[in-house]
């Protein structure tokens, strides 16, 4: 599973708006735009995985951040999307419940615009290389899944600043003696283990690496039958293992809060 990150274009939200209590309007996804990531969100990529969601019949949920593992951060559902020109639009409800103090903060916070970014948990089915006016971008052409989207303070571009500072921290708690949380040492070693495959990934498909190996010229097509490390499509490879690992150690960072330490 990845995330994506972008402004989110907020086009309404609430009464002074034209809508009901807890709505809110937002192009979540932008097409054609290059991202810090250097990847291309092309038209049609949600198409698929809108089709299933009609087809289940259940809501897209909506979820603060990312924040999985706090069943508050469920803050609402998608009511309506669609593929426009501009990138998926979504109109949401965010829930208004008096015990969804959650929902109702962010609910405030988009209204003021204090909260300007939305993100959108995703896995690739359709990507590939391109070349864009001399610069190579990863356009992802199709989704194979759409988890959920929501709206989120700092966008994942900045999130490794967040990560480094919490591990730095965490880092000096233990050098003065405080014990961590088996949940904690769990993620760690999960991370740990990620962040290697990213590592590995990154010097297979980097030609100053010293490996050996070679990138693929932008737009050339892989060779299924070419048994070379180093032949073209073998670099698109190694990227896709090192976007995914790099999403969870990320995932895994992120869940390291000062609440579950003892």
């Amino acid at each position: 599973m990845l995330i994506k990150t972008a402004p989110a274009r907020i086009k309404a939200a609430g009464k002074a708006d034209g809508l009901g209590d807890g709505e809110f309007e937002a192009i979540v996804s932008v097409f054609g735009n290059v991202d810090s990531y250097g990847d291309v969100v092309m038209p049609g990529a949600f198409v698929d995985v809108l089709d299933e969601w009609k087809a289940k019949g259940d809501p897209i949920p909506v979820i603060w951040s990312h924040n999985w593992y706090d069943p508050f951060a469920h803050i609402g559902t998608v009511m309506e999307a669609k593929e426009t020109d501009l990138g998926l639009w979504v109109k949401g409800l965010v829930d208004l419940d008096p015990e969804a103090r959650t929902a109702a903060q962010v609910y405030r916070l988009l209204k003021g615009r204090r909260v300007t970014q939305f993100s959108f948990a995703y896995d690739i089915a359709d990507a590939s290389w391109a070349e864009r006016d001399g610069q190579d971008v990863y356009e992802l052409r199709k989704f194979g899944a759409l988890y959920e989207v929501g709206p989120c303070l700092v966008g994942a571009n900045q999130e490794t600043e967040l990560i480094a500072a919490k591990a730095r921290q965490l880092a000096a708690g233990v050098k003065e003696g405080r014990v961590l949380a088996q949940a904690h040492l769990d993620r760690l070693k999960s991370a740990h283990t990620a962040l290697g495959e990213v590592i590995t990934a990154a010097e297979t498909s980097d030609p100053k690496s010293g490996s050996g190996t070679a990138t693929r010229t932008a737009g050339q097509p892989a060779d299924p039958t070419n048994d070379d490390p180093a032949a073209p499509g073998k670099s698109s490879a190694a990227s896709d293992r090192s976007r995914s690992a790099q999403a969870a150690a990320r995932l895994q960072l992120m869940t390291l809060t000062e609440g579950d330490s003892q």
